[in-house]
C-alpha cells in the first residue's frame, strides 16, 4: 500500500488516497478516536470512485463520527483502471434488455457478475491485510454497500469480516444463492422497493437464503438512490452494535 495524497476534511476526517499495486482507494480516519480502531469496508457502486465520491464520503463521514474508520478500492474495470472487454460487452447486452423492456437473461447476469465477483473478492482480501497492517486499524471489520454479490462472497470466504451491512440494488446469478446460505454473520439489508433496475422478488428470494441467525430487512418505498437518512441511520447502529 503506497499513500498518494492526503488531505483533512472540514469535520476532523482525515482522507488518504493510496495505490495497492494498480489498484486506486481512499482511507478516511476520524482524527479523535482512539486507535486502533474498527474499520468498514466501503462498497463502490460499479461507476468509477471519481463519480461515486459524493455517495462514500457521505458514508465515510457518517462512520467516522461513530469513531470507525472506512475504507474502498476501485471495482477491476472501473474508473482508471484497465478496460475489461468482457464485462462492458455484458453490460451492453443488459442495456439492450433492459432499453427493449425484454427479462435480462440469468446468462446476461453470470456473464456480468460472477468474473467481477471472482476479480473483486481476492483484491478486498489484500486491501485488509494491508489496511489491518496500520497502527490506527485494528478491526473488527465490518463491509457496507456496493454490489451485493461482492459482499456475499466476502462474507464467506473471510473470517475478518464480523458484519455487513448489504445494498439489494443489483442483479444476482443464481449460483450465488448457495453462496448466500453459506453466510453466517449478523446482515443489514437495505432493499429500496421502487428500484427499477433492481428485481425485488430475487432480493427477498436472497435475503431468505442467507443463513445468517441474525438478519434484518429494511426496505424503503423510492427507486435505487432515494435511500431516506432514518435507513442509513439504522445501518450506523447496526456497525455500533456489532464492531463496538
Amino acid at each position: 500500500m503506497h499513500f498518494t495524497s492526503e488531505q483533512r476534511l472540514d469535520d476532523g476526517v482525515l482522507e488518504r488516497e493510496f495505490t495497492l499495486g494498480e489498484i486506486p482507494g481512499i482511507l478516511w480516519t476520524p482524527e479523535s478516536a482512539s486507535a486502533p480502531m474498527p474499520l468498514i469496508l466501503l462498497g463502490p457502486p460499479p461507476l468509477g470512485l471519481r463519480k461515486a465520491y459524493p455517495r462514500l464520503v457521505a458514508r465515510a463521514r457518517h462512520a467516522a463520527a461513530d469513531g470507525f474508520a472506512t475504507a474502498t478500492i476501485e471495482l477491476p474495470g472501473s474508473g482508471d483502471r484497465p478496460r475489461w472487454p468482457a464485462a462492458e460487452q455484458a453490460l451492453a447486452d443488459l442495456r439492450r434488455s433492459l432499453e427493449a423492456g425484454e427479462p435480462v437473461s440469468d446468462e446476461i447476469i453470470d456473464a456480468l457478475i460472477l468474473p467481477l465477483v471472482d476479480k473483486a473478492v481476492p483484491e478486498w482480501q489484500a486491501a485488509l491485510d494491508a489496511l489491518l497492517s496500520l497502527p490506527e486499524i485494528g478491526g473488527p471489520v465490518g463491509y457496507s454497500g456496493g454490489v451485493i454479490s461482492i459482499g456475499t462472497r466476502l462474507a464467506v470466504v473471510d473470517p475478518r469480516i464480523s458484519a455487513a451491512v448489504l445494498f439489494a440494488g443489483s442483479f444476482v446469478p443464481r449460483a450465488m444463492f448457495e453462496e448466500a446460505r453459506q453466510v453466517t454473520i449478523p446482515l443489514h439489508v437495505l432493499l429500496q422497493w421502487d428500484d427499477d433496475g433492481n428485481d425485488r422478488q430475487a432480493a427477498l428470494d436472497l435475503f431468505d437464503a442467507f443463513g445468517s441467525k441474525e438478519k434484518a430487512l429494511n426496505a424503503n418505498l423510492g427507486g435505487h438512490t432515494g435511500v431516506p437518512q432514518y435507513a442509513g441511520d439504522a445501518a450506523a447502529q447496526f456497525f455500533t452494535r456489532h464492531l463496538r
